[in-house]
């Protein structure tokens, strides 16, 4: 296979989140960027929805699923589920966060399955709000899904959304926040507590659900019992691993933002690749 040929999408959502590892830390090594660890820290539920969750044949079908990743600066692990989806082939997905790129560092419109431009922490869910009550205006089945980051809950923006969608009864509207502990200068615990976070969105009327962000299995069981037509809005608290897939880069604030040297990079591939094994 070319580097300009698409590719189908894996059908095993474990295999899937693997492919998305490896490819965030080879495009993050060529670019020379950071955000790694957010990046591998929500890759199961990249690699569940897209594999397996989201209804999406073509990303300009207008009854399509909506997803949209409100902690942008992890969105190379989106770009990478893009590609093993077949919307942007391999050749794009190498041009990520070079000069003249469409595939920056945040989400931008105009790639192919990018149906926000996020980044500004705290604005995602009002997006997929927006989204939610257009197809219940417009008799649509489509779902609307948004992955939130532990750390932008400390967002006043984001919990007028969250108001409004329980006040609302929006159950086509599903959160998965990526609780991993920490953000970019420290731990959420010492910034501001959000262990609790499930007794919150209670308290604003959704249907809470608190699993492994990295058991995909869970993570389906719990989507496919979900109610879509009616009742409140769902949360699934997705408790996780900061850097999950990589030992040395586990719950370390830094991997937050460094780069890997050369060393760094061939440890982190052969684990991935032993976990493949």
């Amino acid at each position: 296979m070319t580097a300009t040929q698409r590719v189908k999408p894996a059908l095993n959502p474990e295999k899937f989140a693997t492919e998305i590892r490896r490819l965030v830390l080879l495009e993050s090594k060529r670019a020379g960027v950071g955000h790694i660890g957010s990046s591998l820290s929500i890759a199961d539920m990249i690699g569940l929805l897209y594999s397996s969750v989201l209804n999406i044949s073509e990303p300009g079908d207008p009854e399509r699923d909506r997803f949209i990743l409100s902690k942008g600066h992890a969105v190379l692990a989106v770009y990478a589920a893009l590609h093993l989806k077949g919307f942007i082939t391999r050749d794009e997905l190498g041009t990520f966060c070079n000069d003249g790129t469409s595939l920056c560092g945040h989400p931008e419109i105009g790639v192919p399955g990018i149906d926000f431009a996020t980044g500004s922490l705290g604005m995602g869910l009002s997006f997929g709000v927006g989204c939610a009550v257009a197809a219940r205006k417009t008799n649509s089945s489509r779902k609307t899904f948004v992955l939130v980051s532990d750390a932008e809950l400390n967002e006043g923006s984001l919990w007028e959304s969250v108001l409004f969608a329980g006040h609302h009864k929006l159950s086509n509207l599903v959160v998965l926040v990526d609780q991993n502990g920490q953000q970019a200068l420290g731990y959420t615990k010492d910034v501001m507590d959000t262990s609790s976070v499930e007794n919150k969105f209670k308290a604003f009327n959704w249907d809470v659900h608190v699993v492994d962000g990295h058991d995909c299995t869970q993570m389906r069981d719990t989507i496919d019992k979900l109610d879509f037509q009616s009742g409140a809005p769902h949360v699934l608290v997705c408790r996780t691993t900061f850097g999950k897939g990589v030992s040395f880069m586990h719950n370390k604030i830094e991997w937050h933002y460094l780069p890997m040297t050369e060393e760094q990079y061939e440890q982190a591939m052969t684990e991935i690749n032993s976990s493949d094994a």
